[in-house]
C-alpha cells in the first residue's frame, strides 16, 4: 500500500520517505526495480569472475589470488553498504552515479590489468608488484560500488510501494541471487568463449550502465532536478562512449600487449576452450617458443633437455605401452617414440586445439618429430583425472605426467593423492610413473610435498633434477628406491637429488600446507619428525 504522502514540488528533490512520482503503476514500477536488481547483480558477478580469471592467469597461483580477490571484495562490499547510508536521501541519482562508475571501472578492469601485466610485469623494485596491486585496487573499488547498490535499491523499491521490510528484503535478495546465477553461468559459457575476457568485460559494463541509467531516468526521472537528469544522462553517454571506443580498439590493444609480453615475433595467438596458446618464431631461422596462458612451455633452444629428463628415466624397463597425461605439444611423445620396442602410445590431453596445432603447424610439428603422424600414437581429448577413473587396470608400462604445475589453476587436482592412486592403478606391477613439479630450487616445499603425496599413494620415489634445476620425480609401485635414471637412447644425465638447499625444504614442508595444493597433498607422516 502506498503511503499517503503529498508529491514533491516539480523540480525539487523528493523527501526520503515520500513516494516516487512514477510514469507507470506501482506494481509495474516494482517489477522494473527488481529487473534492475537482476541485471546489476549479474554484471557484478561477471566483474568478480573476471578478476578471478585474470588473477589466476597473470600470477598462476589460483588459490592465493582467489582468496585475496574474494576477501577484499567481500570486505569492501560491507564498507560500501555503510557509506551508502549517506546517499539514501538522494537514492535515485546516487544509484545512477554508482552504476555509471561501476560500469566504467568493471568494464575497463580487464584491459587495465592486462596492460599493466604486459608493460610493467617484468619491472623490478616497487613496480614489480604492479599487477597484483592493481588487482587488489580493482577488487576494493568494485566491492565498494557493489556493496552500495543494495541499500539504495532497498530505498528505491520502498519508495515505489511501501511494504513490510521483511518482504521487501526477500524480493530484493531473490532478484539479486537469481541475477548472480545468470551472470555466473554467462561468464564461462557465453562471454569467455565467444568474446574473450576483454570484450566480455566491456560488454558487461555497457549493459550495466544502460540498465542503471534506464532505471533511474526512465522510472524516477520525474523526481530528479533538470540539472541532475542532464548530468546523469551525460555521464552515461560518456561511459558508453568510452566502453564502445575500447571495444573498437580491443584487437589492436591485444596485439600490442602480446608484442610487449612475447616480443614482435608472435606468429600464432589463439584462445582455445582451455587456455591461451601463443607461438613465436619458428620461421626464417628464429627459434620456436610455445606459450600456454602466458608461460613459456616449450622452447626450441633447450626444450629437449626437459623432455629427455622427463621421459628417458621412466623408459628404463618394460615400455611397450606408454600413457602420456597432458603433453599436447607432442614433445613427450617424440621422446617416447625414440625407444625401440614401443608398441602403442596413448596421449590424454584436454586441449584438442593444441593437439591440432602440434599436428599441423610446420614448425611445431617439425619440433615434435611429427609424433602425431605415427600410427602407434592415439590421442584422447579428456581431462586426465576423469579419464584415469575409467582407465583399464595395469594397462601401461610407463605413465608420463606432463601436466601444468601444481600451483597453476588446473594443477592441484592433478597432484593429489587421489590422482596418483588412479595412476598407480593404471600401471603394470613393474611400471614407472614420472611427474614434474616446477622449479624445485625456488619452491622446495612444493617439490617435497609432491614427493610425499606419491608415497602416500603407495609409490616409491627417486627425486631428481634436470639441467635447469626443474624438479622431477620417478615413482614405481613395486621397486624400492633408488630407481635407475640412466635411460636410453640419448642417455641424459639427470642428477639424483642431494643438494642441501633442497633437502632442507623437506623439513620446512612438513609443518605447513603448500599454497595451491589441496589438503590431500600434505606431507606424509614419515617426514613429520
Amino acid at each position: 500500500m502506498i503511503d499517503p504522502h503529498a508529491p514533491a514540488r516539480p523540480g525539487a528533490p523528493p523527501s526520503r520517505r515520500g513516494p516516487a512520482r512514477l510514469p507507470v503503476r506501482p506494481g509495474t514500477g516494482r517489477c522494473l526495480v527488481l529487473a534492475g536488481v537482476f541485471v546489476c547483480a549479474a554484471c557484478g558477478l561477471v566483474y568478480e569472475l573476471e578478476l578471478l580469471a585474470l588473477a589466476a592467469y597473470l600470477t598462476g597461483d589460483s588459490v592465493t589470488q582467489t582468496s585475496v580477490v574474494l576477501s577484499v571484495m567481500v570486505f569492501a562490499m560491507g564498507i560500501g553498504s555503510l557509506v551508502a547510508k549517506r546517499l539514501r536521501r538522494r537514492a535515485a541519482v546516487g544509484f545512477g552515479a554508482i552504476e555509471a562508475t561501476l560500469a566504467l571501472v568493471g568494464g575497463c578492469s580487464a584491459m587495465a590489468l592486462y596492460a599493466v601485466f604486459a608493460w610493467a610485469g617484468d619491472w623490478d623494485g616497487l613496480w614489480g608488484g604492479a599487477p597484483r596491486a592493481l588487482m587488489v585496487a580493482f577488487s576494493l573499488t568494485i566491492g565498494l560500488l557493489i556493496g552500495a547498490e543494495i541499500p539504495l535499491l532497498m530505498e528505491l523499491i520502498q519508495r515505489v510501494r511501501r511494504q513490510d521490510a521483511g518482504r521487501a528484503v526477500a524480493d530484493l535478495f531473490a532478484a539479486d541471487y537469481v541475477g548472480a546465477l545468470v551472470g555466473g553461468l554467462a561468464f564461462p559459457f557465453l562471454l569467455l568463449p565467444l568474446m574473450g575476457q576483454l570484450t566480455g568485460a566491456l560488454l558487461t559494463g555497457a549493459v550495466n550502465v544502460a540498465a542503471g541509467g534506464a532505471l533511474v531516468l526512465g522510472l524516477f526521472g520525474r523526481d530528479l532536478t533538470r540539472r541532475a537528469r542532464l548530468a546523469l544522462l551525460a555521464v552515461n553517454v560518456t561511459v558508453l562512449g568510452v566502453l564502445g571506443g575500447a571495444a573498437v580498439l580491443v584487437d589492436d590493444f591485444e596485439r600490442a600487449a602480446r608484442t610487449a609480453v612475447y616480443g614482435a615475433d608472435v606468429r600464432v595467438a589463439l584462445r582455445t576452450d582451455v587456455q591461451e596458446v601463443v607461438l613465436t618464431g619458428g620461421t626464417r631461422g628464429r627459434p620456436l617458443d610455445l606459450f600456454l596462458d602466458g608461460r613459456l612451455r616449450v622452447s626450441a633452444r633447450d626444450g629437449h633437455r626437459y623432455h629427455e629428463a622427463l621421459v628417458h628415466p621412466a623408459m628404463n624397463g618394460p615400455h611397450a605401452r606408454v600413457l602420456i597425461l597432458g603433453g599436447g605439444d607432442g614433445l613427450a611423445a617424440r621422446e617416447v617414440l625414440r625407444f625401440a620396442g614401443v608398441r602403442r602410445v596413448r596421449v590424454v590431453e584436454r586441449d584438442a586445439q593444441l593437439v591440432r596445432l602440434a599436428r599441423t603447424d610446420p614448425a611445431l610439428s617439425a619440433l615434435n618429430g611429427h609424433a602425431y603422424d605415427d600410427p602407434r600414437v592415439r590421442v584422447t581429448t579428456a581431462d586426465a583425472f576423469r579419464w584415469l577413473r575409467g582407465a583399464p587396470h595395469a594397462a601401461y608400462d610407463v605413465v608420463v605426467a606432463d601436466l601444468p604445475g601444481p600451483r597453476l589453476a588446473a594443477g592441484p587436482q592433478l597432484y593429489s593423492q587421489e590422482f596418483y592412486g588412479l595412476a598407480r592403478r593404471a600401471l603394470a606391477p613393474d611400471g614407472r610413473l614420472v611427474v614434474h613439479t616446477g622449479p624445485a630450487t625456488v619452491r622446495p616445499r612444493v617439490y617435497w610435498t609432491v614427493d610425499s603425496t606419491l608415497h602416500a599413494a603407495g609409490l616409491h620415489t627417486t627425486p631428481y633434477l634436470d639441467t635447469r634445476d626443474r624438479g622431477l620425480i620417478l615413482a614405481a609401485p613395486g621397486a624400492r628406491p633408488p630407481l635407475r635414471l640412466d635411460g636410453r637412447p640419448g642417455a641424459p644425465r639427470p642428477r639424483t637429488l642431494t643438494p642441501a638447499r633442497l633437502t632442507a625444504g623437506r623439513a620446512s614442508a612438513a609443518a605447513t600446507r603448500v599454497p595451491g595444493l589441496p589438503p590431500s597433498t600434505l606431507m606424509h607422516p614419515r617426514y613429520r619428525h
